[in-house]
């Protein structure tokens, strides 16, 4: 029998040329509804996410996948129905992402907390409540 190893990402992905378009609630919301079907598929497993205006983070477990199959899966899916919603084409994301493996002992809750608290950091909002595109687990 073969030992699962379960590791956890913080992963960081990029709008082409940094264009604000996640200001855009509706289109986040379409790249929302990607990272959702990847958890409910299993493929990972959704700790903490926020969407900011020109990029996401997304901190998750990753299950019986690759990180690049993940993230690439992400990126794909979400460049079509948000092209298809804007009627644009082409290209969506920077191409790369970012991400930090999450070391074995390291508090994930203050990762969590640090991830959804960048619209705080960024000027958005006073209160993380009063942003809307984020999620944790630990609620």
């Amino acid at each position: 029998m073969g030992v699962q190893m379960v590791m956890e990402s913080a992963v960081t992905a990029v709008v082409h040329k940094r264009l604000p378009l996640f200001t855009n609630w509706q289109l986040a919301r379409l790249l929302v509804a990607e990272m959702k079907q990847a958890h409910e598929q299993g493929r990972v497993e959704s700790m903490a996410w926020v969407i900011m205006p020109d990029h996401f983070h997304w901190l998750f477990q990753l299950h019986h996948s690759h990180l690049s199959q993940v993230i690439g899966s992400i990126k794909s899916r979400s460049t079509l129905t948000i092209n298809r919603a804007t009627q644009g084409c082409g290209r969506f994301w920077q191409s790369g992402y970012h991400d930090r493996a999450i070391r074995d002992g390291e508090d994930l809750r203050n990762t969590a907390r640090y991830i959804v608290a960048n619209p705080l950091r960024a000027g958005l909002v006073e209160q993380i409540g009063d942003y809307p595109l984020w999620d944790a687990i630990w609620l």
